[in-house]
C-alpha cells in the first residue's frame, strides 16, 4: 500500500501540487461485539495522527445503538483529544428523550452534532415521525439549538433522497436545515467527481461548505449497500471487482486506486474537505489521505 500512497502523491504532484490546507474527517460506528471493539479503537489509533477536522461515531436507526454511541464519543474525546461528534436521529423517542440525550452530550464535552432523520427502525420499510417526536432534521435542528448551541452537520444528496419528491424538493429541504441552524453539509457517498460538482453549483449561496463523502467500497455488496442509501453506482465499479471475490488484497489496490483517482479529481476543483466513511477499518482511508498530502506531524 505503501508504494500505490506514493504513487498516487506522484501523479497529484504531476498534476499541480497538493494543496497544503486539505482537512479531512472520519466516521465511525459503534462496535457490537468485542472484535468489533477492537477493530474500531485500531483504527482510531491508526486515524488519529494525521488531525482529523473532528470524528463522527454513527446513531442506530431507531436508536439501537445510543449507549455505545455516547460512549464510543466520549472516549474519542477525552483519551484522543479529537474533536467528537455525534449522530442524533429523530427515530423512536420523544423530543423530550432528544434534548435529554443533546443535554447529556453538552455536559460531557460533545458541541457537535450530526443531525439526521434517521432511518426506519428494523421490521418497518417506512419512516414514520414519532408522535411526540421531532419529525423531521430541520425540526431537530431547531430543538438542538435550543439545548445549546452545537455545532450542526446535516446530510446532503447529490443524487436525491430516495424518498424526496423530486431535486427540487430535496434541495429546498437541505435549505431548511441550513435555516434551523446547521453549519456544515455532509454528502452522501458518490462516485462520480462530476455528481459532486454539479451538486456543489446548484447548492451556492447555500451558506455553509459542502463537503463531499467518501467511501473506499471494497466490494459489491458495500457498493449495493450504497445503492440502497441513495447513491448511483455506475456499472464500471462493479466491473472493477469482477473474478475478484476470493481476492481480498487486490480489491484493496483496486478500491484504493479508484478513490485516489476520485480525490484527486476533486483536489483539482478546488475541493479541500473531505469526510470519510471509514466502516471501521483505517488502513485504506490512511492511504488516500496519504495521497492528499495528509501525514502525521513528526
Amino acid at each position: 500500500m505503501e508504494t500505490l500512497a506514493k504513487r498516487g502523491a506522484a501523479d497529484l504532484q504531476g498534476a499541480g501540487s497538493v494543496p497544503s490546507d486539505i482537512r479531512v474527517s472520519f466516521e465511525f460506528f459503534p462496535p457490537k461485539t468485542d472484535k468489533m471493539h477492537e477493530q474500531l479503537w485500531a483504527s482510531i489509533e491508526r486515524l488519529a495522527p494525521l488531525n482529523p477536522s473532528f470524528v463522527s461515531v454513527t446513531y442506530g436507526a431507531g436508536g439501537s445503538t445510543r449507549e455505545r454511541t455516547h460512549e464510543t464519543v466520549t472516549r474519542i474525546q477525552k483519551e484522543k483529544g479529537l474533536a467528537a461528534a455525534a449522530h442524533l436521529t429523530c427515530v423512536g423517542a420523544t423530543r423530550a428523550e432528544i434534548d435529554a440525550v443533546a443535554k447529556h452530550y453538552w455536559d460531557s464535552g460533545i458541541r457537535h452534532i450530526v443531525a439526521l432523520r434517521g432511518d426506519p427502525p428494523e421490521g418497518m420499510n417506512k419512516y414514520i415521525p414519532h408522535p411526540g417526536g421531532y419529525p423531521y432534521a430541520a425540526e431537530l435542528i431547531e430543538g438542538l439549538k435550543k439545548v445549546a448551541d452545537f455545532e450542526i452537520s446535516v446530510a446532503a444528496y447529490p443524487e436525491v433522497h430516495p424518498e424526496a419528491k423530486s431535486p427540487k424538493d430535496d434541495l429546498e429541504n437541505l435549505k431548511r436545515k441550513v435555516g434551523a441552524g446547521a453549519t456544515r453539509a455532509i454528502t452522501q457517498s458518490f462516485f462520480d467527481p462530476d455528481v459532486f460538482l454539479k451538486f456543489r453549483d446548484q447548492t451556492k449561496g447555500l451558506g455553509v461548505p459542502l463537503v463531499p463523502g467518501i467511501i473506499v467500497a471494497t466490494n459489491t455488496a458495500t457498493l449495493k449497500s450504497c445503492i440502497k442509501m441513495g447513491s448511483k453506482v455506475p456499472q464500471r465499479m462493479f466491473d472493477l471487482f469482477a473474478g475478484l471475490e476470493d481476492d481480498v488484497e487486490t480489491r484493496k489496490l483496486v478500491a484504493a486506486t479508484a478513490v485516489a483517482e476520485q480525490v484527486r479529481t476533486l483536489v483539482r476543483e478546488g475541493v479541500k474537505d473531505f469526510h470519510f466513511y471509514t466502516l471501521n477499518r483505517a488502513d485504506l482511508t490512511y492511504a488516500i489521505c496519504h495521497i492528499l498530502g495528509i501525514r502525521p506531524k513528526n
